[in-house]
């Protein structure tokens, strides 16, 4: 932008700052008492408390008690009906078709899966700023600072994620902005503290091209008001509002993560995993506590041997980013799968019945109108 020399720069002492606030520079913050490890780098840092000794949780007194629940056998009418239901509820499937298809073999199995849930919290820091306003500042000086662990929050309900931020007592240290250098206003950037600027419809020569009238935008004068500042020639400090101070303080970030593991045990069948991994099943075991062991000596070696992977992969990541661990729940639940083995014009082909509610999977439906859809 061009300047009169003319003009008396009434914002000369304000120097140029870009609007966007930036955190303060290390040197510019002071040691707390129980807080100088705040200080070292930028990142926020994460500390968490060992864990105590936790019981251990009781196996069941029998396996096979529980193993005697048995999910109710998918008949032929059952079997057609689940696959009726399916082929309407698609845009281009033939109803007619799974009307007249002929079962010829129900081949029925039960998958177990297994699931291990847990639930974790980690903590963190970091420097933020406020405007200081006319709050009561709680500095070093009303006493030290709580270690973050020490601090009591409110948990959300077990194996919701959740994330929230604190500040922490005592933690707070008053500068001015380092943004304005407490000023509270800076330079506008658009008339470098003019308040005005060059006319953009004369380009500042006070007439239009090839015309003898003065230019009507900006009456003749050649210069318009400027709209970034609205001719005032400064703005006011984005980072700490005109207060000229800022309130620097620890934030305590928390957040509540609930890892999943899943596992089903292994089988022959062509049906896609993720569709089995969802599938509605019948619960047979059930272990919630502050912590799960690995489960031992259930019928199905696999179901074991995932338990024990899941719980030590479990402890390793959440180890890793130094999170505790607040709940654990570990499941294994019956997954009912039917393969139907029908016939239609001349052609063998299976789908399959899988979960508690009947959802069906079929590769290769005899009459589809168009390739658009996906059956998953």
């Amino acid at each position: 932008m061009d300047l009169d020399p003319n003009e008396d720069d009434s914002v000369a002492d304000l120097s140029f700052e870009a609007e966007s606030p930036v955190a303060p520079p290390d040197e510019l913050l002071e040691g707390l008492p129980s807080y100088d490890w705040l200080l070292q780098g930028r990142g926020g840092q994460v500390f968490f408390p060992s864990l105590e000794s936790l019981g251990r949780c009781q196996e069941p007194a029998s396996w096979s008690s529980v193993l005697e629940h048995r999910v109710p056998v998918v008949t032929e009418e059952v079997a057609r009906e689940a696959l009726v239901s399916f082929v309407n509820s698609q845009c281009c499937y033939s109803s007619a078709a799974a009307g007249n298809i002929i079962i010829q073999e129900l081949r029925q199995q039960t998958l177990c899966r297994y699931r291990l849930e847990t639930f974790s919290e980690s903590r963190g820091s970091e420097w933020t700023f406020q405007p200081v306003t006319n709050h009561l500042v709680d500095g070093p000086q009303r006493g030290a600072s709580p270690r973050l662990w020490d601090m009591k929050v409110q948990v959300p309900p077990m194996f919701q994620e959740d994330t929230r931020k604190f500040q922490v007592p005592h933690s707070s240290l008053v500068k001015e902005c380092h943004k304005c250098h407490g000023r509270g206003r800076y330079k506008c950037s658009g008339c470098h503290g003019a308040g005005m600027v060059r006319c953009s419809s004369c380009s500042g020569t006070k007439r239009k091209a090839r015309q003898p009238r003065r230019c009507h935008m900006c009456s003749g004068s050649g210069r318009r008001r400027c709209s970034t500042c609205s001719g005032r020639g400064n703005k006011t400090c984005a980072t700490c509002k005109g207060e000229r101070k800022l309130e620097h303080f620890v934030q305590l970030v928390i957040m509540w993560k609930n890892s999943l593991f899943e596992f089903v045990s292994p089988h022959h069948l062509h049906c896609p995993g993720e569709l089995l991994a969802k599938a509605k099943g019948e619960n047979l075991f059930r272990d919630e506590n502050a912590m799960v062991y690995p489960i031992v000596d259930f019928p199905l070696r696999d179901i074991s041997l995932a338990s024990q992977r899941g719980i030590e992969e479990h402890n390793t990541a959440l180890a890793s980013r130094s999170a505790r661990i607040l709940q654990q729940r570990q499941t294994i639940e019956l997954i009912p799968i039917t393969e139907v083995h029908y016939w239609y014009q001349g052609k063998t082909s299976v789908y399959y019945i899988y979960g508690t509610d009947h959802q069906v999977y079929v590769a290769d439906y005899p009459k589809r109108y168009c390739c658009g859809c996906t059956i998953l």
